[in-house]
């Protein structure tokens, strides 16, 4: 789905930067701002310094007079607003609404595909093509860093997110609201792997194995904790404990090392 962060009447230029390095985190990048305090707000130092690196979404977001401008071609509006209202849109929690509107949507494709099929709409260019109907929308509404959004503004909003928090302490500043509703919808739309923080392991083969092991058998005969002529299963023992650990190459040199040093000592002592 088309997805769009709209900041209204944002006041601190730093939170827009703050907004668009948490959207290049979680792969958007359409930023509109709804009369923020500053027009130059996209270039000034203290949004780029937030921005860390994401400079791709200042350089594409845009600035509107009105909210009416920022949801051009979009269908669905979210509202983040935590305070209580006698009157307005229904509250859900982000993860659990965004799993309500996919499955929504996916249902939306499923009635077009049916009506493709329906020999009755042949005239119907848009039930002859489903991928020529117009294309969902979702907008995520957040208001001023003061005051929220306004009445007039949730009104409008097809559910008002309220992210689960500690009741005692819900505050969340801008750039950390953003964070979590990229996170859920991002997460809610399919999310990304997990990237490895390390390269992936090298293990040692079994011949490298068994070479340790034979050179340990030695070292732990030269201390005299192991004696030849009655091993019972201390060798077979270390092997599954070695097998277990999943060596790598450089831990089976270490290892190597550490017996090379133990005959070493021994010697010494003769």
């Amino acid at each position: 789905m088309k997805t769009r962060f709209v900041l209204i009447n944002t006041s601190h230029a730093g939170n827009v930067g703050a907004a668009a390095r948490a959207m290049k985190t979680m792969g958007f990048d359409d930023l509109v701002l709804v009369a923020p305090r500053w027009a130059n707000v996209l270039r000034r130092e203290e949004t780029i310094q937030r921005a860390s690196g994401a400079l791709d979404v200042l350089n594409n977001a845009r600035i509107v007079a009105t909210l009416d401008e920022a949801l051009d071609g979009i269908s669905h509006l979210c509202a983040t607003a935590m305070t209580p209202r006698d009157f307005g849109p229904p509250t859900a929690a982000p993860r659990a609404h965004f799993e309500a509107l996919l499955k929504s949507e996916l249902l939306r494709h499923e009635v077009l595909a049916l009506e493709a099929k329906n020999p009755q709409n042949a005239g119907d260019d848009t039930a002859a093509d489903p991928s020529a109907a117009p294309q969902a929308g979702v907008a995520f509404l957040f208001g001023s860093e003061r005051f929220g959004m306004t009445n007039e503004d949730v009104y409008r909003c097809h559910v008002a997110l309220s992210i689960p928090t500690n009741p005692g302490f819900g505050s969340l500043n801008l750039g950390a609201a953003i964070q979590v509703i990229a996170y859920e919808w991002r997460q809610a739309l399919g999310g990304f792997a997990v990237q490895d923080a390390t390269p992936p392991r090298a293990l040692a083969d079994a011949a490298q194995v068994a070479g340790m092991l034979g050179h340990w058998e030695q070292a732990l005969t030269s201390i005299g904790f192991l004696d030849p002529a009655a091993p019972k299963k201390l060798m077979p023992r270390l092997n599954q404990l070695f097998n277990r650990a999943q060596l790598s190459p450089e831990e089976i040199h270490i290892l190597r090392g550490v017996a090379k040093a133990m005959i070493e000592t021994a010697q010494a002592k003769r």
